[in-house]
């Protein structure tokens, strides 16, 4: 058998294809505020409730975040694509142009956001140019009724779920076949 080497031009246009929602991770380390827009994001366990991340290795946000052993997911809504944008770009004062108040961790949840889910940082793996953080869930908000902002082959995008039954699907417990 022969096994192909995938570019990652080619790996970023096919997993391109791939939905995701929009997040912003945020950390204070004591001395200020840090965050990144992350589409990098999941659930990872229900008992215990986990979450996981994958920072690059070359982040600026990623050492506050190891140093305060802290952090906060803000699930952004669909209007909130400016955020995104602040967030994602080098440089600049990222919290000069959004509101927030602290988490109980102190990480910073973004006004607007649909929700937040507050961690401390249980484990982190190295895993090619990323680190893969799981985060010990200690503190969740309350979910608002919006949408979520999404991530599409390069664009942002909104969606409505075509099925309203599909809320519990996080928490199945029966067989991969839920559909």
């Amino acid at each position: 058998m022969t096994v192909e080497t995938v570019g990652p031009a080619r790996f970023r246009t096919v997993l391109g294809h791939f939905c995701t929602g929009v997040t912003v991770i945020t950390t204070h380390d004591g001395t200020a505020p840090a965050g990144f827009a992350c589409q990098s994001f999941s659930a990872l366990s229900l008992e215990p409730p986990l979450v996981l991340f994958c920072p690059a290795k070359q982040s600026r946000t990623w050492p506050a975040i190891r140093r305060a052993g802290w952090f906060a997911v803000n699930v952004l809504a669909e209007e909130q694509s400016e955020v995104s944008a602040a967030f994602g770009a080098r440089g600049a004062d990222k919290f000069s142009s959004v509101e927030w108040t602290p988490a109980p961790s102190g990480s910073p949840v973004l006004a607007g956001a649909l929700t937040w889910i507050d961690c401390r940082v249980e484990v982190v793996h190295e895993a090619g140019d990323h680190y893969v953080v799981v985060g010990a869930v200690t503190a969740t908000g309350e979910p608002s009724g919006g949408r979520p902002l999404l991530f599409y082959r390069g664009r942002y995008t909104t969606a409505e779920p075509e099925r309203a039954d599909l809320g519990g699907l996080l928490a199945w417990a029966g067989p991969d076949d839920w559909l």
